[in-house]
């Protein structure tokens, strides 16, 4: 059994983890707003653009999941396995194609997925899960 010091430092290598994946995604999603609309304008104006533009709407499930993660990690909950295994429940769902309500993240990760930073930290975070599994 992991104690609750330890599941905290495990979730939060997992926060880690999933924050390099979502720049990866987001580099991505920049890449092509710029390339359609022009250059973005420094990072308060890539900030506006996520959270309110069409084109990065996609993005906003996993931004959400990272949110949640941080602010479990932050509480003064006692953590369990539970807590891993929901963050590994909502990240199937958000990758695994199977839920409607995630059909707009779905397609922009998998088209995402040709660039080797998406393909190299998404394994990153899979290779973490199984080793916190184990």
């Amino acid at each position: 059994m992991t104690t609750p010091s330890a599941m905290r430092t495990r979730l939060t290598s997992l926060a880690t983890a999933l924050r390099h994946f979502h720049s990866a995604l987001l580099d991505v999603a920049r890449s092509e707003y710029e390339f359609r609309e022009g250059h973005i304008e420094g990072p308060f104006a890539l900030y506006n653009l996520v959270m309110n533009h069409p084109h990065f709407q996609w993005l906003r499930p996993l931004s959400g999941l990272m949110a949640t993660l941080d602010e479990v990690i932050d509480s003064k909950e006692t953590l369990s396995e539970r807590h891993l295994q929901d963050v590994r429940q909502a990240l199937g769902l958000l990758t695994g194609g199977m839920d409607t309500r995630f059909a707009d993240f779905y397609a922009g990760y998998q088209q995402a997925r040709a660039t080797p930073r998406v393909r190299e930290t998404e394994a990153q975070v899979h290779e973490l899960l199984d080793r916190l599994d184990a």
